[in-house]
């Protein structure tokens, strides 16, 4: 699994902390409680029937495991003075994911989707949820210009191993006397081997699979692959100059691409050549 990112926002001088995965965004109601009062308001929040009612129809649209039968029992409670709701018992009843519950003196607490959490924010105060999104926005954004810069550093140097790469295949590998569509060829092959080494498939095979992207499968890399990639293009002209065979090549390139992108993020989506990926 991707790594769980941490993150830290300050709104209003209160320290709010937020947890990302993929594409979700996690924010702590515990610390956005904290400026207010403290964890009760989270209890009190969740006991209101219309925060009950938005709950239940997020989990509806996004959770498709969400248990209905439960959450309408507690819609019938809500309102009563005897109803009680805290995340942890709404979370095991109704297999919520909108709302999270953290053990641990670090980094524990309530935490909810970012849709969730705006919700909590404008019950605190209007004010502050609207702070609460202009920072959150701030740090999206941040993120962003950070990752498209990694992006195209890597892009470039990506491109500037490619020159390496190809210097070597025409020194090394093409004959003399060949047309232009052979050593087309020839530098294409090449690529691929790079291309399974790092992603599995050719570059015809992702163009297949992918019939209405524009553009290569090295345009649509994380940044992670495009730096294992400048390393495999590196190690693979060394590797032609040294004179071994292709097929030695690419086991040694794939188990290369393998531990340096478990190393980046910790996470492997390769197969090594020869289970089940050849």
């Amino acid at each position: 699994m991707a790594k769980e990112k941490k993150s830290t926002i300050s709104v209003q001088g209160t320290a709010i902390t937020i947890l990302s995965h993929k594409e979700d965004d996690y924010i702590s109601l515990t610390d956005m409680a904290k400026k207010f009062g403290g964890d009760d308001l989270i209890y009190s929040w969740m006991r209101n029937r219309n925060t009950l009612e938005f709950l239940g129809i997020w989990e509806q649209i996004h959770n498709p495991g969400f248990k209905g039968g439960e959450f309408e029992t507690f819609k019938k409670e809500a309102g009563l003075n005897s109803f009680h709701l805290t995340p942890k018992k709404w979370i095991e009843a109704t297999q919520a994911i909108g709302i999270q519950s953290r053990a641990g003196r670090y980094g524990g607490g309530t935490y909810a989707h970012k849709d969730l959490a705006f919700e909590f924010g404008s019950w605190l105060s209007p004010e502050f949820k609207l702070y609460l999104i202009k920072e959150f926005q701030r740090l999206k954004e941040d993120e962003y210009r950070r990752l498209s810069l990694e992006w195209n550093l890597n892009r470039t140097l990506s491109k500037v191993n490619y020159r390496i790469h190809t210097d070597a295949i025409k020194e090394n590998i093409i004959p003399a006397n060949i047309t232009k569509e052979q050593e087309q060829y020839i530098y294409a092959n090449e690529a691929d081997v790079l291309n399974v080494a790092l992603f599995g498939q050719t570059a015809q095979q992702w163009r297949k699979t992918n019939p209405g992207k524009a553009g290569n499968v090295r345009d649509y890399s994380t940044v992670e692959q495009l730096l294992v990639l400048a390393n495999l293009e590196s190690m693979n002209a060394e590797f032609i100059r040294m004179g071994l065979p292709q097929g030695e090549r690419l086991r040694k390139l794939n188990a290369i691409a393998i531990q340096q992108l478990k190393s980046l993020v910790g996470n492997l989506n390769l197969k090594k050549l020869g289970d089940g990926n050849e």
